[in-house]
């Protein structure tokens, strides 16, 4: 017989441990929950490196990454500071601090992953060395990557800027132009399809890889003495409040691993280095 005290602590003890039990899936479950990171990037090779290699080293760390591809250097950190992604993988820090003086922003880079080494590649013309006077040159138009480009011209003694040092030189800021160059200027993603109608171009790394071109092609390389790794290094970018996510910083420990550096070598050559 089945009195009411007996029924009343059995349905007491059915329910405890029925809460018991659900505690303990809350925990399993969270434990190996899959977080969500989303980063934007440039195609060629920011989003192929975190496709490629980042996304299954992170999987392993139940975080799954999502990558959002732009061919553009505005739009990845506008949706950055907006919060649409989480962090953005495309641009060196000298970009970044003059992209965060124009627009009143402040994302910061967290950690130097790697450097693409600037060159100068033949159009028209093949002979650097002979250059003809008034010959044309097509280079990037954003201030520091125009900066950049006149930089690896005066290394190749064709300008001497006034300032030796201006990264962010302009075709106004040239002292000495003895063979009479003419500049057009672009924006970097269309450097290379200038390449038919100008002598010669200087072209971003990522932009000459995405066009089929490589280090060994160029005609003049950036010199890894000189400024280039300390102020080119590309970065992962954030804002303030997400430096520190942990999600964030796995990908920078996956970014800054040994086994990243030899990816780097076996998929890219020289043409991608760690700048770690």
């Amino acid at each position: 017989m089945i009195t009411r005290r007996n029924f009343i602590g059995a349905s007491a003890a059915v329910f405890a441990a029925t809460a018991l039990a659900a505690c303990g899936n809350s925990g399993d479950s969270s434990s190996s929950s899959t977080q969500t990171l989303t980063v934007a990037a440039s195609p060629t090779p920011h989003a192929e490196i975190l496709n490629n290699f980042a996304a299954g080293k992170l999987k392993d760390q139940n975080i799954d990454l999502q990558v959002k591809e732009y061919t553009d250097y505005i739009i990845p950190n506008q949706v950055t500071s907006s919060g649409e992604v989480d962090a953005n993988y495309f641009q060196h820090i000298n970009y970044l601090n003059n992209y965060n003086q124009e627009n009143n922003t402040d994302l910061v880079g967290v950690a130097a992953i790697h450097y693409e080494p600037f060159g100068i590649y033949a159009g028209k013309s093949k002979d650097l060395s002979n250059i003809a006077d008034g010959a044309q040159i097509a280079i990037p138009n954003d201030p520091t990557n125009e900066g950049r480009a006149l930089l690896l011209l005066q290394q190749e003694n064709l300008i001497t800027l006034k300032d030796p040092d201006n990264l962010q030189a302009t075709p106004v800021d040239i002292a000495e132009n003895p063979h009479n160059l003419q500049f057009s200027e672009v924006e970097a993603a269309a450097v290379p399809r200038q390449l038919e109608d100008v002598d010669f171009a200087v072209i971003n790394g990522n932009y000459a890889i995405e066009a089929g071109m490589h280090v060994a092609d160029a005609l003049a390389v950036e010199s890894k003495e000189g400024k280039a790794v300390e102020q080119y290094a590309n970065y992962i970018v954030t804002t303030p409040d997400k430096k520190d996510d942990s999600r964030i910083q796995a990908l920078v420990s996956v970014l800054t691993s040994d086994d990243f550096k030899q990816y780097l070598s076996d998929t890219y050559g020289q043409d991608v280095l760690p700048a770690f």
